[in-house]
């Protein structure tokens, strides 16, 4: 018999950890199921529909909208700031975008989960997996000059330092690259049309980078923000964002802008949400404090430029 008692005692023993842990188990997955408890950590989002927009996000959000000035709307008591027309501000402005509720797309048709934007940009973005976070501010910087008409602006450094300028391109001049070598070849005859411009910027794409770009770009304070300007990191992993429109309060002289972003791999060009103050999402308050927080970057005041 005190055989039999010492071992279903050992076995109560053994049992009583095990019950322990189970319930410990038990109120911990309770815990993270809670979704006041869910972290708020950057990019901890997942996209489910157009239900996820916030009661705030949502008013400032109009449905019928087909461009960033009238898809987004600034909170009570601001005004969007008037850009002059033909100005790359004023072009931001008028983005063309995807129907509202549309997702961002990667290069190879995949939808992008994560519930980080408020809007689409309506702009192909090709085939193949090269316009990602510098390349998007290239192409709009790009397609606002060539929409100008202003071919001599048009010149990009690759991460090698090579300047890769389409008035050359222009000229039927195509670049060989060759290890280190990169050189001019003459293989067309003069050519302007678009699909060609469109070849020029893919090729500035595949060597170019936030670290080239953030080189060609002036340091500017945030106090002086205008659209147009880049928060840029550059390195290897960098990124980058721009800003796409502003708005101010003419009575407090508070003002709010919008950031767009593409990201790794390819994919569309995304108005971006905010991800610290909800009821301004969209838009970011110009007074965000030493580090700006983005769905998938933080970046310092010292890293906005200016091209």
């Amino acid at each position: 018999m005190c055989v039999i008692v010492k071992k279903v005692w050992n076995l109560w023993n053994l049992l009583i950890p095990l019950m322990i842990l189970g319930l410990l188990f038990y109120f911990y997955q309770q815990r993270d199921s809670d979704p006041r408890n869910q972290s708020e950590s950057i990019g901890n989002y997942e996209q489910n529909s157009s239900k996820n927009i916030g009661a705030s996000e949502q008013s400032l959000i109009n449905l019928e909208g087909n461009s960033v000035r009238e898809r987004i709307t600034p909170p009570e008591g601001f005004i969007r700031m008037e850009m002059e027309q033909d100005s790359f501000g004023a072009y931001l402005q008028n983005l063309p975008l995807k129907p509202h509720g549309a997702r961002v797309l990667y290069f190879d048709g995949r939808e992008k989960t994560k519930d980080v934007y408020a809007a689409v940009v309506d702009m192909e973005i090709g085939e193949r997996d090269l316009q990602q976070c510098a390349d998007a501010v290239i192409r709009l910087r790009a397609e606002y000059l060539y929409q100008q008409e202003m071919y001599d602006k048009i010149r990009f450094s690759f991460v090698s330092g090579f300047s890769a300028d389409y008035s050359t391109w222009m000229q039927g001049n195509r670049i060989n690259v060759n290890g280190s070598q990169v050189t001019w070849v003459k293989q067309a005859e003069y050519n302007k049309d678009y699909a060609s411009f469109r070849k020029y910027l893919d090729m500035v794409f595949a060597y170019a980078g936030t670290a080239s770009l953030a080189k060609e770009l002036n340091p500017i304070l945030v106090a002086e923000m205008r659209i147009g300007d880049v928060f840029i990191v550059g390195g290897s992993p960098g990124h980058c964002v721009i800003i796409v429109d502003m708005a101010e309060n003419r009575s407090t002289g508070e003002k709010l802008f919008l950031l767009a972003q593409s990201y790794m791999p390819a994919q569309d060009i995304q108005i971006l949400k905010n991800p610290r103050n909800s009821s301004i999402s969209p838009w970011y308050d110009l007074d965000f404090g030493e580090t700006l927080i983005t769905p998938e970057w933080q970046f310092d005041q010292e890293y906005l430029m200016r091209f």
